[in-house]
């Protein structure tokens, strides 16, 4: 017989603020958080500095699984325009799952409105990979301009994310051809 070790009480915290905050946004309450990870306050003030702390560790944490769903590997050998591609094609499918509510990223950057707020300075660094990795695409495929083709991705990834997070529309058949005319334009073969 197996028993599993039950996770840690800053696990706990971390799972269940990721979640809680991507569900129902970033203004839910402490006794909220504690109560559903099962941590008393006390412990929870011992482990973070504060609500705020614990937001942003649980961002920070959650920073790599997000990339890796969302970009190619880096032995990935397809060309720079399939590349980009498949970002947007992992976030489509990603945006047909009924628990879809948008980038979480972006969410937080949003809903706190204060850029120097400790999740809001994860949530940006995390946005700001992205936008690199954008940026680094096109300009390894030729874009003659991949400042403004790295910020016209962005700006249609976090549009069609949060326009399909709030149910506002559907992705499939939208997103991909919108991508492609924009590589298209920026002479991305």
């Amino acid at each position: 017989m197996t028993t599993e070790a039950r996770p840690s009480p800053r696990e706990r915290l971390l799972e269940t603020a990721a979640g809680l905050s991507y569900q129902q946004g970033v203004g839910i309450g402490i006794e909220a958080l504690c109560r559903t990870a099962g941590v008393s306050k006390r412990s929870m003030y011992q482990l973070f500095d504060s609500k705020d702390e614990l937001l942003a560790a649980s961002l920070e944490r959650g920073a790599t699984a997000y990339a890796a769903s969302l970009l190619p590997a880096a032995d990935d050998a397809r060309g720079h325009r399939e590349r980009i591609l498949h970002v947007f094609e992992q976030m489509e499918v990603q945006a047909g799952a009924p628990e879809f509510r948008g980038c979480r990223y972006l969410a937080v950057q949003i809903e706190l409105k204060n850029p120097g707020h400790p999740a809001s300075r994860v949530a940006r660094q995390v946005k700001e990979r992205l936008a690199e990795f954008f940026h680094a695409e096109a300009a390894g495929g030729g874009a003659p301009d991949p400042d403004l083709l790295a910020r016209q991705l962005m700006l249609v990834f976090d549009g069609a994310s949060a326009r399909a997070g709030i149910g506002a529309d559907h992705l499939t058949g939208l997103m991909l051809p919108t991508v492609r005319t924009l590589l298209d334009a920026a002479g991305m073969r």
